[in-house]
């Protein structure tokens, strides 16, 4: 093991290493929280892909595979499907906004900060559950290398990630998750994946070895491909750690075809952990848990070294996801709560104290890792503490962002009154049905849009003047502006 051991120290002091070079570069609040937004194609798809595949989609993928078979893939395929649905139809839209956070373009399209604060206080919550969740499966991963107790490997694994977060902001984490894009391709797709197959015995006798509904493309269930579609393809269209991302391409075009790209690779990922699960099922046919299948196969199955490559495209997959939550759950917290709880209204413009708006977002990001971590020591179960940061998302968020960036008829009162009905509806329904029922983001989701479309209907339309200016922003042929928009004058 000590091969293998050398590997993840190495890659680890990478990362560091990374974080103390992206804080050279992030000089402005636009480098620190967006990367300057001046990505080009190749590392805007690699760290697109690097974000939305993490621990959930590497280990948890190949678990469902281990479960379900090959059907297993529909949990990650439909985050594909939905990246590539941002990509294609709203990325462009989104790029040239020249924004930081989703508020922030709520308060453009509907004008003033009612909803913004609101749909903030949802977004900050999401997104510390998102990065929660990623940061407890460090324990996974550390207990399969060193066996390593589980409150000692999430603050070893989430120091690191909240030092390079801190350090360099969105450079160091871009530059992070091309790294870890490059290590989870070689480790999952071109080396796990095949030893896995071949140490099987080959598809013919995975066939051979498992049930026929392990083969089913539809074998998990059309219910829960139908919740999967609504959680995962709708929270890519929406989520704040996604849309951040959309905020670093250099232009609109390098957000579509670049986006486009990442959605095609996760599509393939998708697939490639279905299999390897399918292929540790047919290898160990009674493990205790199904997500035990990713580290038992690495464990017993592959050679000194390449070990140790894909236990590192593991930490990778986790690393890339916790860090990009991170950096959004602090770029949510000071520039949608707290700026507006001290009253500050505007936004400080791109050339006013560069400085001190890179020294408070990096405090932010200190500040909410630190809360991050002390969470994930408190918590036990992901899966629920994940399901109530998506159906809050789903839920509550939604409708007001597609309705006002496809129906012009939408209204500051519409979008507050479907954030509020939402987002209570959901957490209603997550206490009288259960936090994992289907229930809650079903009928959240529809009591979201009855409130969105009643309440916009039945108040004034939005100003003129402020449709305008979204107008011109969507156009892209307004300056980058950091102020709020002109409110609503009814």
């Amino acid at each position: 093991m000590a091969v293998d051991y050398a590997v993840i120290v190495v890659y680890l002091a990478g990362m560091l290493a990374m974080g103390w070079w992206g804080m050279r570069r992030a000089r402005s609040k636009s480098e620190f929280l967006v990367a300057g937004r001046r990505l080009g194609p190749a590392m805007y798809s690699g760290t697109m892909a690097a974000i939305v595949l993490g621990g959930a989609s590497t280990i948890g993928g190949v678990g469902l595979g281990y479960q379900y078979g090959l059907s297993g893939a529909w949990m990650v395929f439909t985050i594909g499907l939905g990246l590539l649905a941002l990509s294609v139809f709203f990325s462009a839209r989104i790029a040239r906004l020249k924004v930081y956070t989703v508020s922030e373009m709520l308060d453009l399209r509907y004008g003033g900060g009612r909803a913004g604060i609101v749909s903030g206080v949802v977004m900050w919550a999401y997104t510390l559950m998102l990065a929660v969740t990623s940061t407890i499966a460090y324990a996974t991963i550390f207990d399969v290398l060193f066996d390593m107790n589980r409150t000692v490997a999430i603050v070893l694994g989430g120091s690191i990630v909240v030092a390079y977060s801190t350090l360099g902001g969105m450079w160091s984490i871009t530059l992070t998750d091309m790294v870890q894009f490059v290590v989870k391709t070689i480790g999952v797709l071109l080396l796990l994946l095949p030893i896995a197959v071949v140490k099987a015995g080959g598809f013919s006798e995975m066939k051979a070895q498992l049930p026929t509904e392990y083969f089913d493309p539809l074998g998990i269930g059309g219910e829960t491909i139908f919740t999967y579609v609504l959680i995962y393809t709708f929270g890519m269209l929406i989520g704040q750690d996604i849309w951040q991302r959309v905020f670093t391409a250099r232009s609109d075009r390098t957000a579509k075809w670049g986006g486009t790209v990442a959605g095609t690779y996760c599509l393939a990922y998708a697939l490639a952990g279905a299999v390897i699960g399918t292929a540790a099922k047919v290898l160990y046919p009674k493990l205790g848990s199904p997500d035990d299948a990713f580290a038992t196969i690495v464990k017993d199955e592959l050679p000194v070294g390449v070990r140790g490559l894909v236990l590192a495209a593991a930490l990778a997959a986790v690393m890339s996801t916790s860090s990009g939550a991170l950096i959004a759950c602090a770029t949510v917290a000071n520039n949608d709560i707290w700026s507006r709880l001290r009253g500050l209204g505007k936004a400080p413009a791109e050339n006013a104290d560069d400085h001190d708006e890179v020294q408070g977002n990096r405090l932010f990001i200190l500040i909410m890792g630190l809360a991050v971590i002390c969470t994930a020591i408190a918590i036990d179960n992901v899966v629920e503490a994940l399901t109530v940061a998506y159906n809050l998302l789903v839920g509550g968020l939604l409708v007001p962002i597609l309705g006002g960036l496809v129906w012009k008829r939408g209204t500051v009162y519409g979008a507050l009154a479907s954030v509020v009905v939402g987002g209570l509806a959901v957490i209603v329904l997550m206490a009288t049905y259960g936090i994992l029922a289907n229930e809650p983001v079903y009928y959240g989701l529809l009591a979201s849009l009855a409130a969105y479309l009643v309440v916009s209907l039945a108040t004034p339309a939005t100003d003129a003047a402020v449709l305008t200016a979204w107008r011109e922003r969507l156009a892209g042929r307004s300056s980058e502006l950091a102020s709020e928009p002109t409110p609503v004058s009814q």
